[in-house]
């Protein structure tokens, strides 16, 4: 099993509201060996907040599939303005993504 992290750094106070969109239900839950998506986040830091999106695999070739397809695109395409609008501002501040292999866990004990 692999876990891709993507660190998002964001303006603070904008984590809480754009974690929803990475849990929302919709076409990478239907590309294969797909597990599921966690969102953490970190509010230690002075100038930003810190999102890990955390999307669990069971193999990086399902992983790869949806970051080259379309369904991948469309989810991370930005809003346009309207006409005679100004962009709107991104809380974005950077980001890097993390690819690693789980090599060893521990779930809960079970009582007999």
């Amino acid at each position: 099993m692999y876990v891709v992290t993507n660190r998002i750094k964001v303006k603070k106070g904008f984590a809480e509201k754009m974690a929803p969109n990475f849990t929302r239900p919709g076409a990478l839950q239907s590309f294969e060996g797909f597990i599921k998506v966690e969102v953490a986040v970190c509010r230690d830091f002075e100038e930003y907040d810190e999102m890990s999106v955390n999307m669990y695999w069971e193999n990086l070739d399902g992983f790869k599939k949806w970051r080259e397809s379309d369904a991948f695109k469309h989810a991370h395409k930005r809003p346009e303005s309207k006409p005679g609008e100004a962009p709107k501002e991104s809380p974005l501040l950077g980001s890097q993504i993390v690819v690693a292999e789980i090599v060893s866990s521990i779930g809960t004990a079970t009582q007999a």
